[in-house]
């Protein structure tokens, strides 16, 4: 792992929260450059255990030469699934930084940044069908309008929409640049902030990120053990907004749950308040601005 990979994100805050015992199993379910899986196998004796996930094949680069590892090139909603087949009954800590790694930014192939021309792609998985081209070049209006409402929190979608669909009549949108030329016009003052938006927007949809957030939330409920630590790091309000009513409440509106005594039932308990990077490490890595760490044990 290169730190031009990914430099990993609260990295001493997270692996802390995790109470890291030696001789225990543990899941980083983000892989990418390897630092918080680096750091948890640090704290880890020869007994421990720690299966990751990563559904980018360029991340194979990256793994330790360490039996302590192992490895599974999969969306990390299949968490359960890798569990049995591996033999492992329940994990002691379970940690995931939800942010795009560097890598992904950087290289303009894969089509995440506005910053470079290259193919309109966004897939995280490779092998995955659909791309942002495709998702411009064929979905309705409607559909188009919505993600940027619900995924990019954009006011100006509809006719973000309806400019993309009547350029897609006259020429195929295939290219990074093709598509910002198209947008930008929709773009207040800040307008790096309002493409940032736009192009969260398509990542979302084209990954299912959201998706895949709720099934492996669900997921840590039944693979944590009691006492086990959950540690996720958010970059954007629809991520934090999940990740904080679920461990609030066990689902995702934050409705929480009472017995017949008034006693609240959930599967989590909040451990902490949340954590954000410290301006010397948002200095040293800007990327890392809007990350949030929010901490929970499992009851």
């Amino acid at each position: 792992m290169t730190e031009s990979y990914h430099i990993p994100v609260l990295l001493e805050e997270s692996v802390n929260a995790l109470n890291i015992n030696k001789n225990g199993i543990y899941a980083d379910l983000t892989f990418g450059g390897g630092g918080h899986s680096r750091a948890i196998l640090e704290n880890l004796g020869q007994n421990g255990k720690l299966l990751v996930f990563d559904r980018d094949k360029d991340a194979i680069a990256n793994i330790p030469n360490d039996n302590r590892i192992i490895f599974a090139l999969s969306n990390f909603r299949y968490l359960t699934n890798f569990a049995k087949y591996y033999g492992i009954e329940a994990f002691d800590g379970i940690i995931a930084d939800l942010g795009v790694s560097s890598h992904h930014f950087d290289e303009c192939q894969r089509g995440f940044s506005f910053r470079f021309d290259g193919p309109l792609d966004m897939r995280m998985n490779q092998d995955s069908d659909l791309t942002a081209a495709y998702m411009i070049n064929n979905y309705q209006e409607s559909q188009l309008s919505d993600i940027f409402y619900y995924y990019g929190e954009l006011p100006q979608s509809k006719r973000l929409a309806a400019e993309i669909v009547k350029k897609r009549s006259l020429k195929s949108i295939d290219t990074i640049f093709e598509f910002t030329q198209i947008v930008e016009r929709f773009c207040g003052k800040d307008k790096k902030k309002d493409l940032a938006k736009i192009f969260q927007a398509l990542r979302i949809e084209v990954n299912d990120e959201l998706g895949s957030l709720k099934a492996m939330l669900l997921e840590t409920t039944k693979a944590l053990r009691p006492k086990g630590r959950l540690a996720i790091i958010t970059y954007h309000s629809l991520e934090d907004r999940l990740v904080k009513n679920f461990i609030k409440s066990g689902n995702f509106e934050g409705n929480l749950e009472k017995d017949f005594y008034g006693n609240a039932i959930a599967p989590f308990t909040p451990i902490g308040k949340i954590i954000i990077p410290s301006d010397a490490e948002i200095e040293r890595n800007p990327r890392s601005r809007s990350a949030k760490l929010r901490v929970a044990e499992r009851n």
